[in-house]
């Protein structure tokens, strides 16, 4: 199984646009809302893989109540824990020249009483939790969860036996790092800040790869947009990896389908050439998608083998 955890869910709606103009009255020409954050999308995307899947998080009124019943429709179990404050909304705008504005609200506020709730819900999903269970703790945390909540829920989760994604950034990507995961999958600018370094070729993603495993992150996925990934499993030799060129509908949740094929790979442990071909696959994927996390198998069995694969330095 695996399992997803969100702290600060969403409904994502996307708008499209002539254009984006900052301080006129724009119109849209189409908006579509659908069950979004972080974890969502890699929830989706590993069940498009053929994974099962667990999903929980904090969720508040009627977009929290839409949130369950999108991922309980695409056949993802999910425990929610109910909070006063309402589920986000966020924004996608796409314009007609591609471009993508993304306005991401912060979350409402958790209070203590469900933040109690919400870390028993997942202390008792990672005790029921079969052998080779991925747990994947990803998205930003609201306000009134602390920044080293990742890191405490990382070896929760290790002590029932699990492995840990993460997938977050700043603080609690520091202090998360700190907990061991098995894998973190910081993009360029992420992984700038916590390894604190300028990152502009393959031997600072090397130098940055080796920072944080040396500060508790156990392997690393080093996502480079356009470029590709850099790959490590802190043992055999780095990999780097360049993606097919696709026709992209949105990159909005290519790392989130990224994550979901890590997971995967983590579950049917594959080596770390074909763990970073899937993952990368699964973040082209996603940009053909028409959804966020919605990727489909067959694209993803069509673009895997036009991953290129290479030994780092």
């Amino acid at each position: 199984m695996i399992i997803c955890v969100s702290a600060n869910p969403a409904i994502d709606k996307r708008l499209r646009v002539e254009s984006l103009v900052l301080g006129e009255v724009n119109r849209v020409r189409s908006s579509e809302a659908f069950a979004g954050g972080k974890a969502a999308h890699v929830a989706m995307a590993a069940k498009a893989l053929g994974e099962e899947v667990l999903w929980v998080g904090l969720l508040g009124g009627e977009t929290g109540d839409e949130i369950e019943r999108q991922l309980s429709e695409l056949g993802i179990k999910v425990v929610s824990v109910r909070t006063q404050s309402v589920t986000r909304t966020n924004l996608e705008i796409i314009d007609d020249g591609g471009q993508i504005t993304e306005v991401l609200e912060p979350g409402g506020i958790v209070d203590a009483g469900e933040l109690t709730e919400f870390r028993s819900a997942c202390t008792e999903a990672f005790e029921a939790a079969e052998d080779g269970t991925v747990v994947v703790l990803s998205g930003s945390l609201p306000p009134g969860v602390p920044t080293d909540e990742f890191g405490s829920l990382t070896a929760s989760a290790r002590n029932c036996g699990a492995k840990v994604i993460v997938d977050t950034s700043g603080e609690a990507l520091t202090a998360a790092i700190e907990g061991c995961p098995d894998l973190i999958k910081p993009n360029k600018s992420e992984a700038e800040k916590a390894a604190d370094m300028a990152l502009s070729g393959e031997g600072d993603a090397l130098t940055a790869m080796k920072t944080l495993t040396d500060r508790g992150a156990r392997s690393v996925c080093l996502t480079l947009g356009a470029d590709g990934l850099a790959y490590w499993d802190g043992q055999v030799e780095p990999v780097f990896v360049t993606p097919p060129k696709v026709d992209v509908t949105s990159t909005v949740g290519c790392g989130d389908a990224t994550v979901a094929g890590l997971a995967v790979a983590m579950r049917r442990r594959l080596d770390s050439a074909a763990t970073a071909r899937l993952a990368a696959a699964c973040g082209a994927a996603n940009c053909l998608a028409h959804l966020p996390g919605q990727i489909q198998k067959k694209v993803v069995d069509e673009l895997i083998d036009k991953v290129l694969v290479r030994s780092g330095q």
